[in-house]
């Protein structure tokens, strides 16, 4: 289908969507998070898609925040709705296939927020990060009180939240809040490596590390190694280990169906 909102392309076992607003920093409205729900809905039964990259349109910003101008019609009721910003992230964080943040430019308020929620985040040179939230009295609530605790430590969440500060890629890099940086011409091909990496592995490994890691993270050490423990025993029992394994025996390249 086509969007208004967003650009989709697929190339290569991967899928890119991107935030296609560059008039408003690519920021993110009710429509856009539509958008990228039904793109993800679409892509989750594609099995030619085993990966995702998120961006935003040109190397300003990946995305600015949400959209201030519907922000600032919101009440009580709106933040405890099911259809929110935060029921959307979480469903990102807990997707089944896995996701790469390719952050271009500013990262801010919901634009972080989303970045936080993929798997991986590679970041341009140019690219900075914040949580200014408190600037209009409000907190970051679509996760990012508990993603960015949970990246950086919460000392350092609490300071960039509570001063909004802006910090540079390096600083995210530094405190762990990306994994990468690279110059802005590098950006695309690194990010792609990234996906070629993860691409190259068995798919329902890919898929079963990502909940490991996600679910075990949540709860404490021993009930995250029986998740880990169970999802170890659905691979024993798969097809692609049994061509894994081969393969690496035999000296060739695996043929995995993800089955």
């Amino acid at each position: 289908m086509s969007y208004e909102n967003i650009l989709i392309n697929t190339n290569d076992k991967l899928a890119t969507i991107t935030i296609n607003r560059a008039e408003v920093r690519n920021a993110i409205n009710k429509d856009t998070l539509d958008e990228i729900l039904q793109a993800l809905e679409e892509i989750k039964s594609n099995n030619e898609i085993e990966c995702i990259i998120f961006t935003g349109q040109g190397d300003k910003s990946f995305a600015a925040g949400a959209d201030i101008s519907q922000l600032q019609k919101k009440t009580a009721i709106d933040a405890l709705e099911h259809n929110t910003m935060q029921q959307m992230y979480d469903y990102i964080e807990g997707y089944g296939k896995p996701t790469i943040a390719m952050v271009n430019g500013y990262a801010l308020g919901g634009g972080c927020e989303l970045a936080m929620a993929c798997d991986i985040r590679v970041a341009s040179e140019n690219a900075k990060f914040g949580l200014p939230e408190l600037n209009l009295s409000i907190i970051p609530g679509a996760g990012g009180t508990q993603r960015l605790s949970r990246l950086i430590g919460k000392g350092k969440a609490m300071e960039w939240i509570l001063t909004g500060k802006i910090v540079s890629s390096e600083e995210a890099y530094q405190f762990g809040l990306v994994s990468e940086v690279v110059p802005p011409e590098e950006l695309l091909e690194r990010t792609k490596g990234v996906a070629a990496q993860i691409l190259n592995k068995g798919p329902l490994a890919v898929k079963l590390a990502k909940l490991a890691v996600t679910q075990g993270y949540e709860t404490d050490a021993k009930t995250g190694q029986i998740i880990e423990k169970l999802s170890q025993a659905i691979l024993f029992n798969s097809e692609d280990k049994s061509e894994g394994t081969t393969a690496f025996l035999e000296k060739r390249k695996p043929n995995f169906k993800g089955s």
